[in-house]
């Protein structure tokens, strides 16, 4: 009897209850709290995430616009870097642009359209050059030529009374000029250890030579070029004396003396050129002139003994003559006998400068092994647009 009492109380908990049941109990409890614990965790988790992603969008309002438009041409920079450094042009070949600057990868055989940075920077030493792009009109275009069309006739007028019958005025007369696009090439070499050297910056380099081979050709052709596969230069155009001018050539101003200035009164000559220009073209004039005969032009006095030449006041600012800013361009010729050495005038309404935006180039690594080729291409065209727009001080007698 003992014995039997015994047994059952072994199986009973101390408050009398079975131990299996305070087992399953504790089971149930022990599991509940687990997945209380696992449900705080999990919304902990969210929680954090909820901040952290709310945390990168304040981050990504406040970084500025200009980041965000860089990123851009990320990936046609680096597909034209690997490119141009091992002539792999997958990425190249398969990028699928928004911009309509980056709308294409051309074909290898007319090359790739250079990365917009590199072609701003090609494009920014351009603009600076001392070339008459610097103060012409220069028009971008998808075709290849320019039209300018030309009103350099007056309507005619008249005066009329109230009763009187009107007479019939002239009429205008229109003239197109047709700038047509020629193909400027550059042809830069880097040797194939150079190009796989990671520290060498093969875009800057590039853009630095074509730019500095571009400036230079196509300065030269907008002064004298004679329109055969390169610009026409406002040089190469008939020049007539002033007084005989008509449309399609330069007027121009003796100095009085052969191949020099006037011995007497050397600066009459820089001031009848002044004022041989139309009144509507002095406001935006400029002189052009190389730095042999800007050295002799700034040695000058008028009448009562100051100088015609002052010097830019600021960093940047050109010298000027008579108070016109003066480009020095060295394609100029020199001051000799006959030699149309100074130009002045509106060149932004008498000179225009065409040209295509894109800039092309095609990777040549077989033709002067061990070096690579790098042939770069633009379409440009230039011509004149207004021939009453600019006159020119010719060095000679009459």
């Amino acid at each position: 009897m003992q014995k039997s009492e015994t047994k059952s109380r072994a199986g009973m908990s101390a408050e009398g209850k079975p131990v299996t049941e305070v087992k399953a109990a504790m089971t149930d409890f022990l599991s509940n709290f687990n997945e209380f614990q696992s449900d705080i965790k999990t919304k902990l988790k969210e929680q954090e995430t909820r901040l952290t992603m709310l945390d990168r969008k304040s981050h990504a309002a406040e970084r500025p616009a200009l980041s965000r438009n860089t990123e851009v041409g990320v990936p046609h920079k680096k597909a034209f870097g690997a490119y141009l450094r091992s002539g792999d042009d997958d990425a190249l070949r398969g990028l699928e642009f928004e911009e309509k600057a980056l709308s294409t990868a051309v074909s290898a055989d007319g090359g790739y359209l250079v990365d917009p940075q590199t072609a701003e920077t090609i494009t920014s030493v351009l603009r600076g050059a001392s070339s008459i792009r610097a103060v012409a009109n220069v028009v971008s275009v998808e075709a290849t030529s320019y039209d300018v069309l030309v009103d350099h006739t007056d309507i005619g007028s008249g005066w009329a009374s109230e009763t009187a019958n009107l007479t019939e005025t002239a009429t205008p007369q229109i003239d197109r000029v047709v700038i047509p696009l020629h193909e400027l090439s550059a042809l830069p070499k880097a040797s194939q250890r150079l190009l796989d050297d990671s520290a060498f910056d093969v875009e800057g380099w590039l853009a630095g030579r074509i730019a500095d081979k571009f400036a230079r050709s196509e300065g030269a052709a907008f002064i004298s070029g004679d329109g055969v596969d390169k610009p026409t230069g406002f040089l190469t155009y008939t020049a007539v004396e002033n007084g005989a001018w008509t449309w399609g050539n330069l007027g121009y101003v003796a100095t009085g003396a052969d191949g020099d200035f006037s011995v007497s009164e050397p600066a009459d000559a820089i001031v009848d050129l002044v004022y041989s220009l139309g009144a509507q073209y002095r406001a935006n004039a400029n002189f052009v002139m190389n730095s042999k005969t800007a050295g002799a032009v700034r040695k000058m006095k008028d009448a009562d003994g100051r100088f015609l030449w002052s010097d830019g006041l600021a960093a940047g600012e050109p010298a000027r003559l008579m108070g016109y800013p003066v480009l020095v361009a060295e394609d100029m010729p020199d001051i000799g006998s006959d030699a149309n050495a100074i130009a002045f005038g509106d060149f932004s309404a008498g000179y225009t400068v065409a040209e295509r935006p894109d800039l092309r180039i095609l990777r040549d690594p077989f033709s002067a092994k061990p070096h690579v080729l790098f042939y770069a291409t633009k379409r440009i065209g230039g011509d004149v647009s207004d021939f009453a727009a600019i006159k020119l001080l010719r060095f000679a007698v009459s």
